[in-house]
């Protein structure tokens, strides 16, 4: 096996809460994504702004989520508000050891109640050329994912060389294990976790996975090996799995 060049994780992550926001897991969050040390990391449900959470919680950090996570690891991030309400925001967001060389916040929201958006981030990378990044956070319905998809794919065709490397990743909310398949036929993407024939990786509930939530898909990379974070320990952070993919660029 090559040695694989760039370690990524993706990890939805509950607004910094466990399940059922029964405690503020922010701090255990930042421990346990530093002991992953990934390269690139993928978070939904990242809580720009709180002025409730930050008046109930001594300890709640004085930063937006993403900056307090990325502080002294990861040198580049980037953020995307896509739920915006009167006391605060959440959305996406990438953090990154390498430079991030162009960021955008795509809305793709179909229905009004519940906002979706994507975050496609240009990253250089130690050898080779720049890859995109897209982390997003789909639809509880399939239909709304489906234009969704047809939405981001359309964006990326727009925006991306047909063999530029690309990686999407995130909470999909794909019970049906139907993306893979749009997504194939549109950007020619592949699922990680499926890299051996096999199925995506179960994600949700973070204490023992049953349904296949989140995702990790790749074009122009080879998927050496990857990794599901669960387990008692991680049930504790958040309601999801961590899911690590470690990747070595074609050509390397």
């Amino acid at each position: 096996m090559s040695q694989p060049l760039l370690h990524i994780t993706t990890y939805n992550i509950h607004k910094g809460f466990s399940q059922f926001n029964r405690q503020m897991m922010v701090h255990k969050l930042r421990e346990r994504l530093r002991h992953l040390n990934s390269d690139i990391v993928f978070l939904q449900e990242v809580q720009g702004l709180h002025l409730g959470h930050a008046e109930n919680h001594d300890n709640w950090p004085g930063s937006p989520q993403h900056e307090f996570l990325a502080e002294d690891v990861w040198p580049a991030s980037a953020y995307g508000r896509n739920m915006i309400y009167d006391h605060g925001h959440h959305g996406n967001a990438v953090l990154s050891r390498f430079p991030i060389l162009h960021t955008h916040n795509q809305d793709v929201t179909h229905l009004n109640f519940e906002k979706r958006g994507m975050l496609h981030c240009r990253i250089e990378l130690p050898k080779g050329p720049a890859a995109h990044c897209v982390c997003v956070h789909l639809s509880l319905f399939g239909r709304s994912r489906r234009k969704q998809m047809a939405s981001l794919a359309n964006y990326l065709d727009k925006m991306t060389e047909p063999e530029a490397p690309l990686i999407i990743a995130g909470d999909f909310n794909d019970w049906r294990n139907r993306a893979g398949d749009q997504l194939a036929a549109s950007l020619g993407l592949r699922e990680a976790f499926c890299n051996q024939g096999g199925t995506p990786a179960r994600s949700f509930p973070a204490a023992m996975p049953m349904f296949r939530l989140d995702r990790v898909y790749v074009r122009g990379f080879k998927v050496e090996r990857t990794e599901v974070h669960h387990g008692a320990e991680w049930a504790g952070i958040s309601d999801h799995a961590a899911l690590s993919a470690y990747l070595t660029p074609h050509g390397a």
